[in-house]
Protein backbone atom coordinates (compact mmCIF):
# COMPACT_ATOMS: atom_id res chain seq x y z
CA UNK A 1 0.00 0.00 0.00
CA UNK A 2 1.40 3.46 -0.99
CA UNK A 3 1.38 5.36 1.97
CA UNK A 4 1.83 9.37 1.51
CA UNK A 5 5.98 9.19 2.73
CA UNK A 6 6.24 6.36 0.07
CA UNK A 7 4.19 8.44 -3.14
CA UNK A 8 6.48 11.42 -1.89
CA UNK A 9 9.73 9.56 -1.88
CA UNK A 10 8.66 8.12 -5.43
CA UNK A 11 7.56 11.48 -6.94
CA UNK A 12 10.99 12.79 -6.07
CA UNK A 13 12.80 9.74 -7.40
CA UNK A 14 10.71 10.32 -10.89
CA UNK A 15 11.36 13.99 -10.75
CA UNK A 16 14.96 13.81 -10.50
CA UNK A 17 14.87 11.07 -13.47
CA UNK A 18 12.84 13.37 -15.56
CA UNK A 19 14.92 16.47 -15.16
CA UNK A 20 17.67 14.38 -16.15
CA UNK A 21 15.97 12.66 -19.20
CA UNK A 22 15.32 16.66 -20.38
CA UNK A 23 19.06 17.30 -20.21
CA UNK A 24 19.66 14.20 -22.13
CA UNK A 25 17.24 14.74 -24.42
CA UNK A 26 18.17 18.66 -25.04
CA UNK A 27 21.86 18.07 -25.06
CA UNK A 28 21.35 15.50 -28.13
CA UNK A 29 23.24 16.71 -31.70
CA UNK A 30 20.59 16.85 -34.30
CA UNK A 31 21.18 15.57 -38.30
CA UNK A 32 23.06 18.50 -38.87
CA UNK A 33 25.18 18.78 -36.26
CA UNK A 34 26.96 15.62 -38.42
CA UNK A 35 29.47 15.92 -41.27
CA UNK A 36 27.97 14.73 -44.34
CA UNK A 37 31.32 15.32 -46.16
CA UNK A 38 33.37 13.09 -43.85
CA UNK A 39 35.48 10.56 -45.55
CA UNK A 40 34.15 7.97 -44.09
CA UNK A 41 30.56 7.74 -45.13
CA UNK A 42 29.64 4.76 -43.26
CA UNK A 43 30.66 5.65 -40.01
CA UNK A 44 28.51 8.92 -40.20
CA UNK A 45 25.58 7.20 -41.13
CA UNK A 46 26.33 4.52 -38.00
CA UNK A 47 26.16 7.59 -35.68
CA UNK A 48 23.22 9.58 -37.17
CA UNK A 49 21.45 5.60 -36.70
CA UNK A 50 22.91 5.28 -33.04
CA UNK A 51 21.83 8.89 -32.17
CA UNK A 52 18.52 8.58 -33.17
CA UNK A 53 18.04 5.48 -31.17
CA UNK A 54 19.42 6.50 -27.98
CA UNK A 55 17.17 10.30 -28.79
CA UNK A 56 14.06 7.63 -28.95
CA UNK A 57 15.12 5.39 -26.16
CA UNK A 58 15.54 8.54 -23.71
CA UNK A 59 12.30 9.95 -25.29
CA UNK A 60 9.89 6.96 -24.55
CA UNK A 61 11.77 7.12 -21.06
CA UNK A 62 10.83 10.81 -20.95
CA UNK A 63 7.46 9.69 -22.10
CA UNK A 64 6.81 7.28 -19.16
CA UNK A 65 8.08 9.49 -16.18
CA UNK A 66 6.17 12.04 -17.25
CA UNK A 67 2.90 9.36 -17.75
CA UNK A 68 3.72 8.38 -13.99
CA UNK A 69 3.78 11.45 -12.85
CA UNK A 70 0.45 13.06 -13.80
CA UNK A 71 -1.11 9.44 -12.70
CA UNK A 72 0.38 10.91 -9.13
CA UNK A 73 -1.63 14.15 -9.89
CA UNK A 74 -4.54 12.60 -11.09
CA UNK A 75 -4.96 10.00 -8.11
CA UNK A 76 -4.22 6.84 -10.11
CA UNK A 77 -0.86 6.00 -9.43
CA UNK A 78 0.12 2.71 -8.46
CA UNK A 79 -3.02 1.35 -9.82
CA UNK A 80 -2.73 -1.80 -12.52
CA UNK A 81 -4.21 -0.31 -15.33
CA UNK A 82 -5.30 -4.09 -16.50
CA UNK A 83 -6.77 -5.62 -13.31
CA UNK A 84 -7.20 -2.11 -11.29
CA UNK A 85 -5.23 -3.59 -8.48
CA UNK A 86 -2.82 -1.81 -6.56
CA UNK A 87 1.10 -2.15 -7.56
CA UNK A 88 2.77 -3.39 -4.63
CA UNK A 89 5.11 -1.33 -3.28
CA UNK A 90 8.18 -3.28 -4.47
CA UNK A 91 7.31 -3.18 -7.92
CA UNK A 92 6.72 0.41 -7.82
CA UNK A 93 10.22 0.97 -5.93
CA UNK A 94 11.85 -1.04 -8.15
CA UNK A 95 10.25 0.66 -11.12
CA UNK A 96 8.13 4.27 -10.37
CA UNK A 97 6.72 3.99 -14.20
CA UNK A 98 5.60 0.68 -13.89
CA UNK A 99 1.91 0.82 -15.43
CA UNK A 100 0.77 -2.75 -14.15
CA UNK A 101 1.40 -4.92 -11.45
CA UNK A 102 3.83 -8.32 -12.18
CA UNK A 103 1.59 -10.66 -13.21
CA UNK A 104 0.63 -8.32 -16.13
CA UNK A 105 3.61 -7.44 -16.90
Amino acid sequence: MLTSESLTALRATLEAERDQLRRQTEGRPDEADFDENFADSGQVAAEQGESRTLASTLTERLDDVERALAKMDEGTYGTCEISGEPIPLARLEAVPTARVCIEHA
